[in-house]
């Protein structure tokens, strides 16, 4: 397996074993609902409110910093075990200018892995498809990764030049904050994701959710996050938030849409060659003439 991959997979943590009974619990999260909110905030509570907030790592552009990305790992990982990703796209002279964010999540006891606690989004309650999903965990995170995010502006930088994107758990959240959150960003990146909250996603989506661009890339034959769920997530953002799919590869907005032949839960050099050139496309350098 090259490096790269298997430093993606295994995160640099050390407990394969722990890692791959939480990536297992997976394949058996399902797109149910829970009670209907407006609001995707409304239900974090003060204390919340008051955490500390999250950790990260900071990957810092090459050239003068005028873009950036904010990518969320997937269960049992961190977010070290991204940067091999992000320091190969910044050496690309076409990415040289943007900036990498990569979170850590906070530990949590994952219920459905028999409480073993692990790097985790938002927690897991039950095997199957039937199962309710944890929408204060997911609540909690957004609010983390949106403060990323409300940093990065207030340290100059327009929602207009942020990428927020993720894998598997990480991407899920990356769907939640983008397309909830008040600010219109440069783009949303989906890898081996899913739509949580699907009964209520429409109520709780912004008013420009359907102008944002997004990336979905998935494997044919991912055993975890089925393709069904990615079809299903997909079909949901085109048919229920009108987001228009990308049919001409000149332009670049709505969804583009990917779906990668022989490729497991994982990602491989086809999909991030994609990934970069979307980026590109989404925060491309700023030729703006200096003053």
């Amino acid at each position: 397996m090259p490096t790269l991959l298997r430093s993606i997979i295994s995160g640099h943590l050390g407990q394969i074993i722990l890692i791959l009974a939480g990536i297992i619990v997976a394949v058996y999260l399902g797109l149910n609902p829970s009670p209907t909110t407006t609001n995707p905030l409304d239900l974090v509570s003060d204390t919340m409110a008051a955490a500390a907030a999250v950790k990260f790592l900071t990957v810092p552009s090459v050239s003068k910093h005028t873009a950036t990305v904010i990518f969320v790992h997937g269960l049992g990982d961190t977010g070290h075990g991204w940067k091999p990703v992000a320091d190969m796209f910044r050496a690309d002279p076409a990415l040289a200018h943007v900036k990498w964010i990569l979170p850590h999540s906070p530990i949590r006891s994952v219920k459905a892995n028999m409480g073993m606690e692990m790097p985790s989004w938002f927690d897991i309650y039950s095997f199957g498809f039937d199962t309710d999903e944890d929408e204060m965990g997911m609540l909690q995170s957004a609010r983390l990764i949106n403060q990323l995010i409300t940093t990065e502006v207030e340290s100059g930088t327009d929602p207009s030049r942020i990428v927020l994107g993720g894998f598997s758990q990480g991407a899920t959240m990356s769907l939640l904050t983008g397309l909830t959150g008040e600010r219109k960003l440069a783009g949303i990146a989906v890898l081996s994701g899913w739509l949580p909250l699907r009964q209520k996603f429409k109520a709780m989506s912004s008013q420009h959710a359907s102008s944002i661009p997004v990336f979905w890339g998935h494997g044919s034959i991912d055993p975890l996050v089925k393709f069904q769920f990615c079809k299903d997530s997909s079909d949901f953002l085109v048919k229920s938030l009108g987001i228009p799919l990308l049919t001409n590869t000149n332009e670049f907005k709505g969804l583009t849409y990917n779906i990668y032949d022989g490729m497991g839960h994982t990602t491989n050099q086809r999909e991030l060659d994609d990934l970069k050139t979307w980026i590109t496309k989404a925060i491309p350098e700023d030729v703006r003439p200096s003053t």
